[in-house]
């Protein structure tokens, strides 16, 4: 089945199920953007909080255009969405993650965005990719993330490290070494089981040259590329040098602080926890990009923003999308939040351009991989999630693994 038409089909039983006949048309002109009117925005999580006071600026800057912010916790973010689109009360600007993409964009709750005010060329490609279905752009990249390495520098200058390890061979041989000579516990913290442990393995994968689904929308989890990524993945566990139990919730940043784990994969946030939490820890550490195996990919996430297709306030929100994407609103984000612009235009001046490890993150963004916008998409991952532990835990072969997982998610998408 074509993708297009899977994730209709999961769309339009969602859209059955809350009474949803024909979402997308308002009925109205939309209101000029200058005119007097109230933009709704949803917001998830910390991004809620901090763009009320965005919104309040710009307010002030433009007085006949009230933006109310309201604050969405991400565990209910989802049901919140599917519920207001089957009433038709989407508000007209809500902040959404490529997931969620695919399925609202089948029930025609989202307005395309106006490719003639918003330029692809102007944000990276992952960005700008987790907010197209099926080759149509719905979502406008706010911000992005990716992962990264994260290495101690001070216990690799014990270890005989000069440099950090740039292929799949020095990232192992380095673990190894930090076990051996500077004494840690593990050599690297990679997750060796539990819901989303594909986020762990992302780097992997991609970096072998493999993929869950290929560019036609088959299963490519069992090719060689991926059986190859399992291969790797699971000799960590193997030989030693990563755990293969930890507890739900585990805090990786408390361990690199005590030098038990020298390295991790994780994305930008963890660089302001590691400065407040950890002060004593600077300078003792450093980000690189993921060691390369074929290639040096690593996964694609944040956030895109959205315009309801039942909005009557279009050309507002459309304006005050741009003021949060142009590059000054992105350089203002940043500074109020850590998040990494997606616009890349913010990153040529200030912290962005002279801060090394944020360097590291840029470079990693312009080959990052991002998901497909599928509706049935964690479905697909829990797969794969339970063929890596399969893998972590010495219960079947990384070939093993790969074609079993091959076969599930072919039962998901064919």
């Amino acid at each position: 089945m074509h993708r297009a038409a899977r994730t209709a089909t999961v769309a339009i039983a969602l859209a059955t199920a809350f009474g949803i006949t024909a979402c997308g048309t308002s009925g109205g002109e939309s209101v000029a953007a200058d005119a007097k009117q109230t933009l709704t925005v949803w917001a998830m999580g910390a991004e809620g909080e901090k763009l009320g006071d965005v919104a309040k600026e710009y307010t002030e800057a433009n007085p006949n255009v009230t933006v109310k912010v309201t604050p969405v916790g991400w565990d209910v973010a989802h049901q919140k969405l599917v519920a207001a689109a089957a009433a038709g009360n989407l508000p007209d600007i809500a902040q959404m993650g490529g997931t969620y993409m695919g399925e609202f964009a089948a029930i025609d709750a989202l307005e395309p965005v106006d490719t003639e005010m918003f330029d692809q060329k102007d944000f990276f490609p992952a960005g700008w990719d987790q907010g197209v279905v099926d080759g149509k752009a719905y979502g406008v990249p706010w911000y992005v993330d990716t992962r990264v390495l994260y290495y101690r520098t001070d216990l690799a200058k014990q270890a005989g490290i000069d440099e950090p390890p740039a292929t799949w061979a020095e990232l192992r041989s380095a673990a190894a070494a930090y076990q051996d000579e500077a004494g840690t516990k593990w050599g690297l913290s990679i997750q060796p089981s539990g819901l989303d442990t594909v986020q762990s393995f992302y780097p992997f994968l991609y970096s072998a040259g493999g993929e869950i689904l290929g560019e036609d929308g088959k299963a490519a989890i069992g090719s060689p590329a991926a059986v190859k990524a399992f291969e790797e993945y699971g000799a960590y566990f193997d030989e030693g040098l990563a755990k293969k139990s930890v507890q739900p919730g585990y805090d990786v940043t408390k361990d690199f602080n005590t030098g038990d784990v020298p390295m991790f994969f994780s994305g930008p946030w963890i660089m302001s926890m590691l400065k407040t939490q950890y002060p004593d820890l600077d300078g003792k550490w450093a980000v690189a990009p993921v060691p390369t195996g074929e290639q040096s990919v690593s996964m694609a996430g944040g956030s895109s923003l959205v315009i309801s297709k039942d909005s009557d306030n279009k050309p507002a929100a459309k304006e005050f999308i741009k003021y949060l994407t142009d590059t000054k609103g992105q350089e203002d984000w940043f500074e109020r939040t850590s998040d990494l612009p997606a616009a890349t235009a913010a990153w040529t001046s200030g912290a962005l351009a002279e801060d090394p490890n944020l360097q590291v993150f840029r470079k990693q963004m312009e080959t990052a991989k991002t998901s497909p916008p599928l509706a049935e998409w964690s479905e697909i991952t829990s797969k794969v999630d339970t063929a890596i532990e399969s893998v972590t835990q010495g219960k079947a072969s990384a070939e093993d693994a790969a074609k079993k997982a091959q076969s599930e998610v072919e039962s998901l998408v064919e």
